[in-house]
């Protein structure tokens, strides 16, 4: 219930729509817990996806810990995680193949460029830190 709502606050926000009857269903959540299930879900679809596509989210992760973001952008970082987790997408990739990866690609471009002043050079390292953590060096090209 929780992801959906996020999921479906965060597309009314592309939209340009109303999100305050939605933002009024998440008034009693537990915002730590949620912050704390989230770094697990990202962990697992890093796993799958691969280290260039989890390290969006883990910024995102790590600017939801900013004291200073606003009701409306943490909402939007929280349903960007969950619909590019979510094996459920606008243009499904199985069908669509490259166009498939672009929703989730295009929902990505659009909250950096809602927080880009929240994304500081510590947020970026903590993100390369766990990237390393959880996938070790980069493999040497040459």
């Amino acid at each position: 219930m929780i992801t959906a709502t996020l999921i479906l606050i965060f597309v009314y926000i592309l939209l340009g729509k109303d999100t305050k009857p939605l933002m009024d269903r998440l008034k009693n959540i537990d915002w730590n817990k949620l912050y704390a299930d989230v770094r697990d879900k990202i962990r697992i679809y890093g796993k799958k996806a691969g280290r260039i596509a989890a390290k969006p989210l883990l910024i995102f992760y790590y600017v939801l810990k900013d004291k200073s973001l606003s009701s409306k952008e943490r909402l939007l970082i929280y349903g960007c995680i969950f619909y590019v987790i979510s094996p459920v997408s606008l243009i499904p990739q199985r069908v669509f193949r490259l166009l498939g990866v672009m929703d989730e690609a295009t929902a990505i471009v659009f909250v950096i460029r809602k927080i880009r002043d929240k994304i500081t050079p510590e947020v970026i390292a903590k993100a390369d830190t766990t990237i390393e953590e959880w996938f070790g060096e980069p493999a040497s090209v040459c």
